[in-house]
């Protein structure tokens, strides 16, 4: 069986205004935590997937837990463009270890 690794990159930007913004805000970002996601920067996740089917599937559970109001995108691109991104300030920092090495596949 052949997997080509995907990964799910979501950018959101949501109103801060009100308090129930607030909670909105909180509560879409919780969801993103505990469904997986890592951060790459403010109001950027991405998650890894196992193949595209399962990249669909992410992408859904995202889509049924987006606020009613705000701005939400989701890209889906292979591990290895993934893995081609160019830092062009800062450096890769490698607290998390954030491949498809770590992935066990039962």
């Amino acid at each position: 069986m052949s997997y080509r690794f995907m990964r799910v990159i979501v950018f959101f930007d949501l109103p801060m205004k009100t308090n129930e913004d607030l909670r909105e805000y909180t509560k879409f970002r919780k969801f993103l935590i505990r469904d997986g996601f890592l951060m790459m920067q403010k109001s950027v996740y991405s998650k890894l997937a196992l193949n595209q089917t399962a990249a669909g599937a992410v992408c859904d559970r995202v889509k049924a837990h987006c606020p009613a109001e705000g701005w939400v995108q989701i890209l889906t691109i292979t591990e290895k463009q993934f893995c081609s991104m160019e830092y062009v300030i800062g450096e890769k920092i490698s607290d998390v270890m954030d491949s498809d090495e770590r992935m066990i596949v039962l």
